[in-house]
């Protein structure tokens, strides 16, 4: 058996066991989220194996009287199983009783929300600081606490590893294996997106390769805010019989609930001094490997500059919106953990934008630019500046993300941190 790699979400599932009668650890396939609940669960039923399925379909008390925490896998299998814990919390709040995992929304099924019973956690593929690429010297926890005044710490990661970790994938499995096995393993994962995972949502995919140009689209869109039907036309190019709205809006909406699209909201301010802000989310797949797999690039093809995908679609190089992707994925790791919520800023007429934006309970907000680029000038914080003058003491600090090698600050006040130094 592979070694358990330390998650991030580890310790926010301690604490909140400490104290949530009922916890969902929600997230693709792949993520970990089986390891991760085993390793606290006194009683377990896998729900994905017919045999112990049955067995709760007979008699679902058995999961309400097992030793707790009882960890109920892959229980959109057997959906009352929901409706059941909810019912078990309301007569026995006691902490730390249930475990579920689920690697998709339970689709067209009559269930309580569980709201004030049970607690959704995320969890998302690998984050750089998990995947043990460079110890990481600045935290976002003590940016968000305005304790970081003095950034340091040097990093000997260099672009081509960022590219690697790309395309080597945040799935603890994928991730294990190498060259023709791993792009096997996710082209397998992709695969069964429509022979699967679509049909288990009750959508039969009739022409998978539909579904196939419209992913590719998206994964070319990445971190860009292209309309969905721009995404549309690029997946269809030239097509005249395109395919309806209400199947690419069935596409999106199993697609998220298998947590295949992670896109990243738009965020705005508590009160006026910001306007004509842009809605649009950025997109972005669960795990950039995806991205890459479906456009069909390699780490050494992402060094070369080379691109990918409908041209109608590209915003920058296909490398920078990756790696912007890749860094998104991290932060908001870091964030969940730090109990802060993550978007990013756009204007409505493009003339201002940030890449991120982490606010607090408060309101106040760490801005994070993104930059593939081992050198910031001027002309990089330009957007971080003109947020800090509109904000004032909202803004508790602003910092661009590198590919380069230390860790500072510039006279400005605005630090510079090499991705890979940074954790949670």
């Amino acid at each position: 058996m592979r070694t358990y790699v330390p998650r991030i979400v580890d310790d926010e599932l301690t604490e909140l066991l400490d104290g949530a009668p009922a916890i969902a650890l929600e997230g693709p396939k792949g993520v970990g989220k089986t390891a991760t609940a085993l390793r606290r669960a006194a009683t377990v039923f896998e729900l994905d194996r017919p045999s112990q399925r049955a067995v709760l379909e007979a008699d679902p008390t058995l999961a309400e009287h097992g030793d707790p925490p009882v960890l109920l896998d892959e229980w959109q299998r057997l959906p009352p199983l929901w409706d059941m814990v909810r019912r078990a919390v309301d007569q026995d709040p006691a902490p730390g009783r249930f475990l579920l995992t689920g690697s998709a929304v339970a689709n067209d099924v009559p269930i309580h929300s569980g709201a004030g019973r049970i607690v959704s956690v995320r969890m998302r593929p690998l984050a750089l600081a998990e995947r043990g690429v460079a110890q990481p010297s600045v935290s976002l926890a003590s940016l968000l606490a305005c304790d970081a005044s003095d950034l340091t710490g040097e990093s000997d990661v260099n672009l081509a590893t960022y590219m690697h970790e790309i395309v080597a994938s945040g799935f603890p499995a994928v991730r294990a294996t190498s060259g023709r096995a791993q792009r096997a393993l996710l082209d397998g994962y992709l695969q069964r997106i429509a022979e699967r995972d679509f049909p288990d949502q009750g959508i039969k995919v009739r022409k998978p390769a539909a579904l196939h140009a419209w992913l590719r689209a998206y994964a070319a869109a990445t971190a860009t805010h292209a309309s969905y039907n721009r995404i549309l036309d690029a997946a269809t190019p030239g097509e005249a019989d395109k395919p309806a709205r209400s199947t690419t809006e069935a596409f999106r909406h199993v697609l998220a609930n298998l947590w295949i699209l992670d896109p990243l909201p738009a965020w705005s301010p508590s009160d006026n001094r910001l306007h004509r802000l842009a809605q649009a989310p950025k997109h972005h797949l669960a795990d950039p490997a995806l991205a890459a797999r479906l456009l069909g690039v390699s780490a050494e093809a992402l060094l070369r500059g080379g691109d990918a995908g409908p041209h109608m679609l590209r915003d920058g190089t296909l490398a920078a919106r990756l790696f912007e992707s890749l860094v998104a994925l991290s932060v908001r790791v870091y964030a969940q953990a730090a109990d802060a919520r993550v978007g990013h800023f756009r204007t409505r007429n493009g003339d201002h934008e940030v890449d991120l934006v982490i606010e607090r309970d408060d309101r106040r907000v760490l801005a994070i630019e993104v930059k593939m680029a081992a050198h910031v000038g001027d002309d990089d914080v330009r957007h971080l500046t003109w947020l800090r003058e509109r904000l004032g003491s909202d803004l508790l600090d602003a910092i661009v993300l590198t590919t380069g090698r230390h860790a500072y600050r510039r006279k400005d006040g605005i630090g510079v941190v090499p991705a890979a130094l940074l954790g949670p």
